[in-house]
């Protein structure tokens, strides 16, 4: 199989390091959470940006990023692959021009069940800084609530539960849970002013940031649920 090569940055010659930066930051998240994380790349063919879905442990949620490509052979070529989000951090890490990526890895079952490319529809914006707020505040009490367990109470099926009360809240369309895992991964960051966008396709909703977006289907249960308030 041909290896794909990609060059981060907008074809105008734009933040070649900044994009590359940011990627790097996503996917250092998700291996802290997971060594072995892995993430599903999507791009169309001529289609100047890829798409990097991770699944942070969250419960359920999907964690999209897209990053500009440029040159004709990275916006030429069609992505589409499973790979070890360590593997890709480190050949973002020390790329300068551009990079090949690695190869492609047996998927989870999340890897195949993605929101669609296009379909959305808006359903509301929400204040940047209120959405801070919430999430911040949803963490707050999860770590006040943990201090008020009593030592031999505070264990792991203690800590879920309580994580599940919470994070299973509703929040303007959505859940907590969406909105902790936006701040989480760094979606929700306190240097910009750009709205916050919810916004839903089918049975998917998605809270869309400057940063990133999470997506989440609504008829699912969440599974897997980590007490990780960070």
């Amino acid at each position: 199989m041909t290896a794909v090569r990609l060059a981060l940055g907008h074809g105008d010659g734009g933040d070649t390091a900044g994009e590359a930066a940011d990627l790097a930051a996503f996917l250092g998240r998700l291996v802290r959470w997971d060594k072995a994380a892995v993430v599903r790349l999507r791009s169309a063919a001529g289609e100047p940006a890829l798409g990097v879905f991770g699944h942070p442990p969250f419960g359920g949620v999907l964690a999209v990023r897209s990053t500009a490509v440029r040159g004709d052979e990275s916006v030429a070529a069609a992505v589409d692959a499973t790979v070890s989000a360590g593997q890709l951090l480190e050949a973002v890490s020390a790329a300068a021009e551009g990079f090949e990526l690695p190869p492609s890895v047996t998927g989870p079952a999340w890897a195949g069940l993605l929101p669609p490319r296009g379909g959305w529809r808006r359903t509301a914006e929400f204040d940047p800084g209120q959405v801070r707020k919430a999430a911040a505040e949803a963490v707050a009490e999860f770590r006040a609530r943990t201090e008020e367990l009593p030592p031999q109470e505070r264990t792991r099926a203690a800590l879920d539960a309580l994580a599940e009360e919470l994070w299973n809240r509703p929040y303007q369309g959505t859940t907590v849970r969406v909105v902790h895992a936006a701040h989480a991964l760094g979606f929700l960051r306190g240097d910009g002013d750009d709205a916050v966008t919810l916004l839903e396709a089918g049975p998917w909703t998605r809270l869309r940031t400057g940063y990133g977006s999470v997506a989440v289907r609504r008829e699912s249960a969440a599974v897997g649920l980590s007490f990780s308030p960070a």
